[in-house]
């Protein structure tokens, strides 16, 4: 499917992303086949690949609905509880529009200008810098906003970030991320359980897991291929293990490719409702290497705003990184990076005035805000001077701070 803008681009994706969804849930019975393969081994040791293949093949067949039936009940359960497993994990705790005016007021004008359903708002008393989106139904939709990113952000940093939040639950990411967690988790969880299953069988009484069951089946069977007994097991074993390991390795794969390609979009949606993306700029400069959850899972993170968790060189990055996000948003939305911002210090207020100069002031030159205006050490614009009299050589009324009244 082509794209040539920003709503193509979402529809693109979303089909690409159904697809992937798809080949996600099909990993869970590359793992009963694995399981199958192991189970058949155990149970009757000695036979050939071709027979072991073709018996795991059989009861792929009969655990096919079982499977489907677990599969679907494990996301059920999610569907139900999955916010109440994030907030006793993050400590999210909803607030209103009395506790939060500033945060509620901001969402809400986002919400309305689009007509948008007002999620819920969620507060995480944290330090880091960051933010994310859960549900899967209206009704469950809601935004977490860490402290310290109330903090360190202005106003339409905030509303940047909330409005790349909205744009998720807009475009349907949530929906899909949350589920491919899900089934991701799965994969993960049973993956685990075969190959402790696989370890607990293959090395009890000493290794030989499967030794009396080959020799007692061997004696009963006389007309098994020599060649294949004791080998072929070894084999199939590899084989399941193999899978085990594929099936892992492509649904992490799978969820990343699902949330790498979703942010940039999210990016350029927040610019689409913000009209500001100046604002997005600056705010993934401040998030920049301060967005980490300390004791927050990974699913979690995949979640956020930006994950700085990383592996194997970038191929586990779950989020582009943030030089690649603005770079995106300068070449196609027209704004400007400052480059990496540093966060004021929580104790600059308390440090007093700098003992160079008496009087308090600095002979140090004047800080300069993101796009070069100099602003005073709390970080806000200086006044503007009042024209009076003084600064008025021209006779006539005086200047007003607009130009000369008439």
């Amino acid at each position: 499917m082509a794209a040539y803008g920003l709503y193509t681009h979402i529809a693109s994706n979303r089909f690409r992303s159904m697809l992937l969804l798809a080949g996600l849930f099909l990993l869970i019975y590359v793992l009963v086949y694995a399981g199958a393969l192991v189970g058949e081994v155990v149970t009757d040791g000695g036979r050939t690949v071709d027979y072991y293949l073709t018996r795991a093949s059989h009861d792929l067949v009969s655990a096919f609905p079982w499977a489907t039936i677990a599969a679907v009940a494990w996301i059920v359960i999610a569907y139900f509880f999955h916010q109440d497993m994030i907030d006793a994990v993050t400590g999210g705790e909803s607030v209103t529009r009395q506790q939060q005016p500033r945060l509620y007021n901001l969402l809400e004008n986002l919400c309305i200008s689009r007509g948008i359903p007002m999620p819920k708002l969620k507060i995480m008393d944290s330090p880091a810098l960051n933010a994310f989106a859960t549900g899967l139904n209206p009704r469950q939709y809601s935004i977490t906003v860490t402290t310290g990113l109330l903090k360190a952000l202005n106003d339409q940093e905030i509303e940047a970030v909330l409005g790349h939040e909205l744009t998720h639950i807009r475009n349907g990411d949530v929906q899909l991320m949350v589920v491919a967690v899900i089934i991701a988790g799965a994969v993960g969880f049973f993956g685990e359980l075969f190959f402790r299953v696989f370890t607990n069988l293959s090395w009890s009484s000493g290794g030989g897991g499967w030794s009396s069951s080959s020799s007692s089946s061997r004696s009963s069977s006389s007309d098994r291929d020599s060649k294949g007994s004791g080998g072929g097991a070894i084999i199939v074993i590899i084989i399941a293990v193999a899978l085990i390991l594929l099936a892992w390795l492509l649904s992490q794969v799978v969820k990343l490719a699902l949330s790498r390609s979703r942010e940039y979009l999210a990016d350029a949606g927040s610019v689409e409702l913000t009209k500001n993306p100046d604002a997005m700029i600056s705010a993934l400069r401040k998030i920049e290497n301060h967005g980490e959850l300390p004791g927050a899972t990974s699913a979690v993170m995949e979640l956020c705003v930006d994950n700085p968790r990383e592996g194997f060189a970038d191929l586990f990055a779950t989020h582009p990184s943030i030089k690649s996000r603005v770079d995106a948003l300068v070449k196609y939305a027209g704004g400007r990076d400052p480059g990496p911002l540093a966060l004021p210090q929580d104790n600059a207020d308390d440090a007093g005035p700098p003992a160079n100069q008496p009087d308090g002031t600095s002979d140090q030159p004047p800080h300069r805000g993101p796009w070069g205006e100099a602003t005073t050490p709390g970080g806000t614009p200086p006044p503007l001077p009042t024209p009076g009299p003084a600064q008025d050589p021209l006779p006539g009324p005086p200047a007003g701070p607009w130009g000369r009244r008439v």
